[in-house]
Parts: structure tokens; sequence; C-alpha cells
């Protein structure tokens, strides 16, 4: 979810290479490198002594967050060419939230269903994968406001099934495992039962990479997931999927961040607040071309 003349990934089908700029490692891979630099019109960016001060002195110590994210959602988070660095929207912010924190980022790969847990146990400092905000999260770890994205839908160019987002009984449809899309589709398929209409054939992936290949493919009618990343998605794959129906269901990412960590939250906010406050990070947000999304204020634990 730029223009963009690296980062580009492929999906193999057949003989067909599609360029959509996902990643096929997802989170087989471990991504051990750090995100990518931060727009270089943004090397202003300068650690802030007080909001450092309020980091956890177990993490202010090693100098580095660990932070863990799904690096299949592409444009927030994806795998680069070389294999295992993280790069995107989020790791871009994540660098420069560690720029102000005084602190390293180190951006690790994993299932996206195990990052909550893996903060709370204290395997990741914080989270950071596109999370929309809700209160079953919030009641986990505390989530930090940085973005606003809502649920888009996609399918074949020229939609050869004529599927809409309320027309899509006895369909295929893709969605990632264990995202807030994934409850959306569910009370989908049980309106069209309840109607006596067949149930939808919802098939579940680990990684949205995956889902994105199986409409490119033609093996789903459709996908569903966050706006940006439906709508890079439709860019990188050429013209072989499309945007149907409108965006809904706006809500908030947030950065999960540990409960009972004294003023943990508190930093990690005051970082967002601060990059925004002086447009660095509206300048990362347009490297992605997914600035609309943009927020003028972070808060901690809003409501969802």
């Amino acid at each position: 979810m730029r223009p963009r003349s690296v980062h580009r990934g492929v999906v193999v089908v057949g003989a067909l290479v599609v360029a959509i700029g996902l990643t096929s490692c997802g989170s087989s891979s471990s991504g051990t490198g750090s995100a990518t630099a931060v727009p270089s019109a943004s090397a202003s960016i300068t650690k802030d002594a007080a909001l450092a001060a309020m980091v956890p002195s177990a993490i202010a110590s090693k100098g580095t967050l660990t932070i863990g994210t799904d690096a299949s959602y592409a444009p927030n988070e994806f795998i680069d060419t070389d294999g295992k660095t993280v790069i995107g929207m989020d790791a871009d912010l994540a660098k420069a939230i560690g720029t102000v924190l005084g602190l390293k980022v180190n951006m690790q790969n994993a299932p996206f269903g195990t990052l909550v847990e893996g903060v709370k146990t204290g395997k990741f400092d914080l989270g950071m994968s596109s999370f929309t905000i809700n209160a079953d999260r919030e009641a986990q770890v505390d989530m930090v406001s940085y973005y606003s994205a809502g649920t888009s839908w996609a399918v074949a160019a020229g939609n050869p099934t004529g599927l809409t987002p309320d027309n899509a009984c006895g369909k295929k449809v893709a969605v990632q495992r264990d995202t807030v899309q994934v409850a959306d589709i569910t009370a989908r398929s049980k309106q069209c039962t309840d109607a006596g209409k067949p149930a939808i054939a919802i098939e579940q992936f680990t990684l949205q990479s995956d889902s994105t290949s199986a409409v490119v493919t033609g093996k789903d009618d459709a996908m569903l997931a966050d706006s940006p990343v439906v709508a890079y998605a439709v860019k990188q794959t050429g013209g072989k999927l499309e945007v149907v129906g409108t965006t809904y269901d706006t809500a908030p990412y947030g950065i999960a961040v540990p409960k009972g960590q004294g003023d943990y939250a508190k930093a990690i906010q005051g970082a967002v607040q601060k990059l925004i406050d002086s447009g660095a990070y509206t300048q990362i947000l347009k490297t992605w071309n997914v600035d609309s999304g943009a927020v003028t204020t972070s808060e901690i634990n809003p409501t969802p």
C-alpha cells in the first residue's frame, strides 16, 4: 500500500510471472534486518530525551526495539528482494519511532495470529502489523493509534462473476487468517444462509499475498483486506485485479504495546505524535502512496 522502482516480488503461476510486489517469503522467513531508511526528507528526525526516558530500562539498556510483524501485507509490511529485510510503511514508521526514542529497530517476521501473544509474553517489545484497533486487542495490549484504514474488496479484472460485497453468496472468497475481515466475511456468509442462499466458500490463508494470488489465478472469486493493501495489489498486478464496491468500516490501526509497563505506551504515542507534528509522518506515508489514511492525532486505546 507508491512510486516503486524497487521492493517488488513476484508470484509464479505456471509459466506466468505476475509482478504484484508481494513477497512469496512471507511468514516462513525471519526478517532480521532493520527497516529501510526513513526517506531522506525526514532525515532531521532526532532523539527526544524526555520520551526516551519513558522507555522501560530493560529495552533502553539493550538499545534495540524488537518489533513483531507479519511481512506479507504489502505495502504496509513485506519482505524486500533480499529475502529477509522487512520493508514498507510500518517498517519506515517503526524506524522513525526508534530514532525519536534513541533506539535501533529490529523488525521480526512472524505469523499474524502470533503477534499479540508475542507482545504479551515479551518475545516482541512492540507489535506493528496493520492491527485494526478493537476491544479484544485493547483487552490484551495497549494500542497506540497511528493510521486509518477500512476494508476493500478486489475481484478479477472485469468482475466475471458479477460479485459485490453484498452479493457474494455461493462465491469463493479469500481472506487472511486472524484479520478483522474473517469476522466480516463469516457474518456475510451467515446472512446468505439465513436468506436461504448458498454460503460463501471462505478460504483463509496465513499470508495475505496468498489471498491475492488466489484471485489472480482464478482459484477464488474475490478477496477482502485492508483498503491500502487492496489498492496496492490492484496496482501491482498490472490490471489483473480491480476494486469492487466501496471502502467501509474505517478504523484506526494501532501499535501493540505490552500492558503494565509504566509510561511505555506514552513514549510510543509521544513518538508517533512528534512524527505527525514534524511532517515526517506524512512524508513516510507519501513514500508508499498511503497518505490518504493519515491521521492528525495519536491516541492510547481509543474507543473502538
